[in-house]
């Protein structure tokens, strides 16, 4: 018999229920990210502090003067960070601020190298004015052939032009542009107006030389001191490279310089770095990251570790860029192809126009490529990525092409596109984490759960007898929901389970608590009031759901609260409980209310022995054996 109008049918909430647990455990087993046996079908992702992984602690400074960031800065800095390691598709990983120079980058399990995510990412693009030979060879005369260059900066495939590496770059990659390619990007007589021509490169250092700060002349105070005298006249003396062949007594003057330190090299001008030939291109590629940051100096860098330049101020700098993403060119090399802004582009096509142009001369024999052409050199930080020569006015988007493994395209596109750190970095301290701690931890935590929910079920037995085994049966599926999500999520969103994450689930356990004693002794009030057991549960769900609903709702609340305003583990804590609070919920409505009420029609449950609800039955067993009617009990 069907029952009765506006009597509520247990069994199709409980069929919903069902529901859910066959799609949720379906997505567990046969889901697209599962794989192995059903162990590993079912283990949620881990985080640092129980599977290990890889922490970095990074100092930072605002310049080579050695002062503190600004907190701004270091703020907008731990964003960056955080976009390219979020960019190695590993989720929650942690950055944070230490103080006001670090910044720690915690990052989830297998080891890995993330020196790299706290590069500056300085991109500049500078008109290469001399070369030299930069590996310190003392038998090497001053002025070596220029190299191949190891990439280039060539015009999109929709281009007209396309600028030619020398070298041994193969013919196919390259090609001549046309008599009418260079006649419509060729300068007009009004050329010379674009940007001015640099400063010849035999000027004297303070030509082009900016202001000076007292840190920097202190340091520089200090290598002419180690150096010595008669070392640093001569150095400064230099107005080029030096034949150390032809004077065996400048090259024990200057052999000095071949002993300092990276960071010494760093505080010396352009032109005693690249003039001495006993600073190597060993030394100048390890100087402190944006050593050569300054886009309206000249700079010395190194090119595949041998060939040494003296490079023009910066015409064009990362922040001209707009986009930059890696992919593959028409022979299937990797490339990171770079999309200008609309300043960007017109810096751009003046800085190719000088340099194809080479007005005044600025660019010597040894810079220039072999088909004669002033060359372009693509710097990162302290290297140069690839330095092509100019064979015509490139008026579009450009790629960087080199010897790119899809990962180094990847990473160096990602480091434009999320942008330079307006803060240099130094690596202090990388260690691989292991989960030993964590796992000390994690089952102690564990050990301790349990032990309070064995007492929490032990008691609710105790006091509520049947009822208990609703409570029983309730934190039961409230933990397979809770673990079947885990494991989709972590699949899914990468959701990663941490101790903090396993402490907001705990926490939640206290809400579902309260839940059971609002609803029970709800129902132990209706009771007392005169109503039978079967009518008093759904009066009492109507007047305990709005109790449960509040609760539930100001946890949620304090959880999104707290995962927009927190970072790292933090975060976890508060999705773990928001995540938990919600699916308790599913079990006060889809269980909790129609298991009550399929209980209410059982004979044991008017067994106040037997249902736990105390005395609230006996006051009404006695107040059933009262005649309702005494008029016809005294007829």
């Amino acid at each position: 018999m069907a029952p009765p109008q506006g009597q509520m049918r247990p069994g199709r909430q409980l069929a919903v229920l069902g529901l859910i647990f066959v799609v949720l455990y379906s997505l567990v087993f046969f889901s697209g990210g599962a794989s192995g046996g059903w162990k590993d079908r079912l283990e949620p992702r881990l985080g640092l502090d129980l599977i290990g992984g890889t922490r970095l602690t990074l100092e930072a400074t605002n310049s080579v003067d050695g002062k503190p960031p600004t907190s701004a800065n270091l703020e907008e800095a731990r964003q960056i960070i955080e976009s390219r390691v979020n960019a190695y598709g590993v989720a929650e990983a942690e950055v944070v601020t230490e103080g006001n120079r670090n910044i720690v980058v915690s990052l989830p399990g297998e080891n890995r190298d993330l020196t790299d995510v706290g590069s500056a990412a300085e991109l500049r693009f500078r008109k290469v004015l001399k070369g030299a030979d930069g590996s310190g060879a003392v038998t090497a005369p001053a002025a070596t052939p220029t190299p191949a260059p190891s990439g280039s900066a060539s015009p999109a495939p929709s281009g007209s032009a396309s600028p030619a590496p020398s070298g041994s770059a193969a013919p196919k990659a390259t090609s001549s542009p046309s008599a009418g390619g260079q006649g419509g990007g060729a300068p007009a007589p009004s050329a010379s107006a674009t940007p001015s021509a640099p400063a010849s490169p035999s000027a004297s250092p303070s030509a082009s030389a900016a202001p000076v700060s007292q840190s920097i002349q202190e340091q520089r105070a200090a290598v002419e001191k180690k150096v010595g005298p008669d070392s640093w006249a001569a150095a400064s003396g230099l107005q080029a490279p030096a034949d150390l062949t032809a004077d065996p007594s400048l090259a024990e003057k200057l052999k000095p310089f071949g002993a300092l330190s990276p960071q010494e090299i760093a505080v010396l001008t352009p032109q005693m770095q690249f003039n001495v030939p006993t600073i190597t291109c060993a030394q100048l590629d390890k100087r402190p990251a944006a050593s050569i940051k300054d886009e309206k100096q000249q700079a010395v860098a190194c090119e595949d570790g041998a060939a040494k330049y003296l490079l023009d101020m910066a015409k064009v700098v990362g922040t001209d860029v707009d986009d930059a993403k890696a992919e593959l060119d028409q022979t299937s090399a990797w490339v990171v192809s770079l999309n200008f802004t609309g300043k960007g582009q017109e810096k751009w096509t003046n800085l190719t126009r000088e340099a194809f142009t080479n007005e005044g001369g600025a660019c010597d024999q040894t810079a220039l490529g072999q088909d004669g052409k002033c060359r372009v050199a693509v710097v990162l930080d302290n290297k140069i990525v690839s330095s092509p020569q100019i064979q015509a006015v490139l008026t579009g988007d450009s790629q960087i092409t080199g010897n790119f493994t899809s990962t180094d395209a990847n990473a160096l596109a990602g480091q434009l596109r999320y942008g330079a750190l307006p803060v240099t970095f130094v690596p202090q301290e990388s260690q691989n984490v292991t989960a030993t701690l964590g796992d000390s931890h994690l089952r102690a935590g564990l050990l301790a759960a349990g032990i309070g929910l064995l007492l929490v079920i032990v008691y609710s037995f105790f006091y509520y007898r049947l009822l208990g085994s609703v409570i029983f049966l309730s934190l039961v599926l409230s933990a397979l929901l809770v673990f079947g999500a885990l494991v989709v999520l972590g699949r899914s969103i990468g959701f990663t389970l941490t101790l903090a994450g396993i402490a907001g689930m705990i926490v939640s356990l206290g809400v579902a608590a309260d839940s059971f004693v609002i609803y029970f002794e709800r129902l132990k009030d209706e009771i007392r009031e005169g109503r039978s057991p079967r009518s008093a549960v759904p009066r009492a769900w109507i007047r305990a759901r709005r109790t449960i609903i509040s609760a539930n709702a100001i946890t949620l609340m304090s959880a999104v609260v707290l995962y927009v305003v927190s970072v790292g583990t933090v975060k976890g804590f508060a999705f773990a409980l928001g995540l938990a609070t919600v699916l308790d919920l599913i079990v006060v409505f889809l269980f909790r209310h129609p298991i009550m009420t399929m209980f209410a029609r059982t004979q044991a449950f008017l067994s106040p022995r037997v249902s736990g609800l105390g005395r609230a039955l006996p006051a009404r067993s006695a107040e059933q054996d009262t005649p309702r009617n005494p008029r016809v009990k005294e007829a």
